[in-house]
């Protein structure tokens, strides 16, 4: 393992900021990470992943570790089902296609999300009526402090909408270093239903949908829609889609029929924060090299050399206007780095 100085971190995070990190180093086993961790020459310490869910606005006066464990391994199956165990340094669409390979189903929906394995988790990763929860086992940590190894179960992990225990109470004090997943090998239940999904197999004049042929249909989805990061610096979806209870989406409703939106129980309704975005007249706006994408408002997008806090400023601008016009929150589902 060598410790590298100040590595430009432009390439590391697909927004494609241009920030520095004071000292650098890549980790790809778990004795090298918590090698890493130990070094008291360096007591302040980022953790690195695929940076496909974060902002970075400043430099990195810190040991940035960048986490590159691989492997992906089959732990337990059975006539129906498969448990792989899936190092933190996969990139997870490459193993989305994996799993396709194999005729694993149940990762199909997401295919094409950016990022790695590793941070999965800590999103609640999701895309078209699919959760990461839906078939997550538990995941394998280390303690940054203790460096003790944990298992999580799913239940300790706290999933909610984009969220988690990583992302709330126990951020920064834990590594993931794997995830494992159970996904099925026979019988596979399509979730087709959400988006434009069936749509587009309709259009492709499919009728019997393999879990292959629904990946298919989703990457042709997205990248319809979504801003490719090697040709246009962005994190995918910027903002969470806002849940509101009954009483103020009647209100919100009333004033706005043709919005549309998702009945998640009888008392919440999930708002496409795109559409909030785009009502509000920042599709497609760019302010120097900031901008809002011209095909989907939700996604924030540096055309070149953006800052990061030119970025932030621009979130703040639609978070504002969003509330001033229809009275509802918006969040950033990115992770600021400040």
């Amino acid at each position: 393992m060598q410790i590298l100085q100040d590595i430009p971190l432009k390439n590391y995070n697909t927004f494609g900021i241009a920030v520095t990190a004071k000292y650098f180093c890549e980790v790809t086993t778990l004795e090298e990470l918590k090698e890493a961790l130990c070094l008291k020459d360096y007591p302040s310490k980022f953790i690195l992943s695929g940076g496909s869910n974060m902002l970075l606005t400043t430099n990195i006066n810190a040991l940035v570790i960048y986490i590159n464990l691989k492997g992906i391994t089959v732990v337990n199956e059975d006539e129906n089902h498969v448990t792989l165990k899936i190092m933190a340094g996969e990139n997870w669409h490459n193993m989305v296609l994996w799993t396709l390979k194999n005729n694993y189903g149940g990762l199909e929906n997401m295919s094409l999300i950016p990022g790695k394995v590793g941070t999965a988790p800590i999103q609640n990763i999701g895309a078209y009526g699919v959760e990461l929860k839906d078939h997550f086992v538990k995941c394998q940590t280390i303690n940054t402090k203790t460096l003790e190894e944990h298992f999580f179960s799913k239940e300790d992990c706290k999933f909610g909408y984009r969220d988690s225990f990583f992302k709330q109470e126990g951020k920064g004090k834990h590594i993931i270093t794997a995830v494992f997943l159970e996904l099925t090998k026979k019988n596979h239940i399509l979730n087709t239903s959400y988006g434009s999904i069936e749509e587009e197999l309709k259009k492709e004049n499919i009728t019997n949908p393999t879990i292959q042929d629904v990946s298919n249909a989703v990457i042709a989805i997205r990248q319809s829609k979504l801003p490719d990061p090697k040709e246009i610096g962005n994190s995918g979806s910027f903002f969470k889609n806002p849940i509101i209870l009954e009483k103020e989406f009647k209100e919100f409703s009333s004033k706005n029929p043709d919005a549309p939106f998702y009945k998640l129980s009888e008392k919440e309704y999930k708002i496409p924060a795109g559409w909030l975005i785009e009502q509000s007249g920042f599709k497609g706006k760019r302010y120097g090299d900031a901008g809002v994408h011209t095909k989907q408002a939700l996604v924030l997008v540096n055309y070149g050399n953006a800052s990061g806090e030119e970025i932030v400023q621009l979130a703040s601008k639609i978070i504002k206007e969003v509330q001033m016009k229809f009275n509802i929150a918006i969040v950033p589902e990115v992770n600021i780095i400040k």
